[in-house]
């Protein structure tokens, strides 16, 4: 299975059936998504490809004693019900819309969970974190996707927004909130299982860095001490090595001596050691020498 089903079937799971408010919060934020239409003007259809998804949704119905009929489309299972106890609820050319006065007086932080849950179950989707960090969720109209959002913004989870010709979408692609979102609805092993993904992954591009650091410092080590080297065989050539003052005469000896040492460790086996801005100094003189001629 994928990751994003992984999920979605441990929220499937979640026994919070025994409070009814619960249970018709996550209810509405199903009915907020995009996989949910108005067929007509009573009657609400919810499609998905998941068995334990149309489970869930038919769990809720039946625990708010909403009759509902469930039938096979092709490889969707598709669920049909008439929305006259859903008072909450509004239509809007085919779409539905949640009265949005209800969730800012004093709403419990479980109905918020509840209701993003929902969501997420209704048409929620997750990257399998090996590969990249995204969550989405697509909504049916922007007022939803609004509530969603400011939801979201009160449990201090920062989202993003995509707007498209029919439909609206919520986006996240930064760990952190991924594992706050997975947190909030209940997820606890999916954030485990996203939380040890998310370490190694960190870890492996802190060993990448490092490794491409030295590599770098490496190269500018081999590549310096290539020019270096050619200037004062260049010089030895051409009879000038000998005129050269006795620091510089020195640090090329060691230089040709010891071609992969740094600055600071050459700069160490000198009579006088000199630091690296010393080391530096030298070699770029040996070098400007050679170039005159």
């Amino acid at each position: 299975m994928s990751f994003s089903t992984d999920v979605k079937q441990e929220l499937s799971q979640i026994n919070n059936l025994a409070d009814k408010k619960q249970v018709k919060y996550e209810l509405l934020g199903y009915l907020t998504t995009y996989n949910t239409h108005i067929v007509n003007i009573k009657t609400i259809r919810y499609a998905t490809e998941s068995d334990y998804n149309i489970n869930r949704f038919s769990k809720l119905l039946d625990n708010l004693k909403i009759e509902h009929k469930i039938e096979m489309e092709g490889n969707l299972f598709v669920i049909t019900f008439k929305f006259e106890k859903i008072g909450e609820i509004q239509t809007k050319e085919k779409s539905i819309i949640i009265n949005l006065d209800l969730f800012f007086e004093n709403i419990k932080e479980e109905y918020i969970k509840s209701f993003i849950r929902g969501a997420f179950l209704g048409s929620g989707s997750i990257t399998n974190p090996e590969t990249a960090y995204h969550l989405e969720i697509n909504f049916n109209s922007k007022e939803t996707a609004n509530l969603i959002e400011e939801l979201l913004k009160k449990s201090n989870i920062e989202v993003k927004r995509l707007f498209q010709k029919n439909k609206q979408s919520i986006y996240i692609k930064e760990g952190e909130e991924i594992s706050k979102i997975l947190a909030l609805m209940g997820a606890s092993k999916a954030v485990l299982s996203f939380e040890d993904i998310r370490i190694k992954k960190e870890m492996r591009g802190k060993v990448n860095r490092l490794v491409n650091c030295e590599t770098a410092n490496l190269t500018k080590i081999i590549n310096a001490s290539v020019e270096q080297i050619n200037a004062i065989k260049k010089l030895k050539e051409n009879g000038k090595f000998s005129k050269l003052n006795d620091n510089l005469k020195e640090i090329a000896n060691l230089r040709l001596k010891y071609p992969d040492l740094s600055y600071e460790e050459l700069g160490n086996k000198l009579a006088k050691p000199v630091g690296k801005s010393g080391v530096n100094y030298r070699l770029k003189k040996i070098i400007e020498i050679a170039q005159e001629g």
